[in-house]
């Protein structure tokens, strides 16, 4: 267990360490392990001042999650650059299937957080949010690179392609992220560029470029 130095900082940077340390400890120890005092021996600062920012862990697990949400698509959107349309969504789909995001920490994080999306309706509603805002990415790249490349679809087919793709991705992250051999001996991003490609339609060979 890695402890953090705290010392006094703005409390915005307080709130950051805070949760990184809820996510270190949830990697580590899961939902049930990260508690007020484990996650106050981690980032070097008594109980209280987490409860001074959170009120009880629930809050503190609720912040972490969205600050995990809107990190994983921070990262993937990264990837996208400032190229073409084309190649922005290429950039987007080798983001995903490769670390950061794609990485066993960050799968064990999540799967701790997933659990509790259908019992904790404001952990369904972060993860519902996270999700539509990841969808809406991915839609509006698809749309871009289609009419790049001249093709003509409605709003709804393109939603259609994201919805696929999105859980293509999803399932290549969790395979990817698992560390399984069969995956570490495979061209995981070749193969989610050809799959990719194929969903909306367009050559493979111009989508690798």
């Amino acid at each position: 267990m890695t402890r953090r130095l705290f010392h006094r900082e703005p409390e915005s940077v307080r709130q950051k360490d805070l949760i990184a340390a809820t996510l270190d400890s949830i990697a580590e120890l899961g939902l049930s392990g990260a508690t007020v005092r484990e996650v106050s021996l981690r980032a070097g600062v008594t109980p209280g001042l987490i409860r001074r920012y959170f009120d009880n862990k629930e809050r503190l697990v609720i912040a972490a999650y969205k600050v995990f949400i809107a990190d994983l698509i921070a990262d993937a959107e990264a990837g996208c650059g400032d190229g073409p349309p084309l190649s922005r969504l290429a950039g987007l789909v080798r983001a995903c299937v490769t670390p950061p995001v794609a990485d066993g920490r960050t799968l064990a994080i999540w799967a701790a957080f997933i659990g509790t999306v259908h019992s904790d309706p404001v952990m369904a509603e972060v993860h519902r949010d996270g999700y539509q805002a990841f969808r809406d990415l991915i839609e509006r790249l698809v749309g871009e690179a289609l009419v790049e490349q001249g093709e003509t679809l409605s709003e709804q087919e393109v939603r259609q392609k994201a919805i696929v793709i999105n859980a293509l991705l999803d399932g290549l992250w969790i395979e990817i992220s698992m560390g399984g051999d069969d995956f570490s001996r495979l061209d995981v991003v070749g193969i989610a560029l050809d799959s990719v490609a194929t969903l909306i339609g367009i050559d493979a060979k111009t989508f690798r470029e």
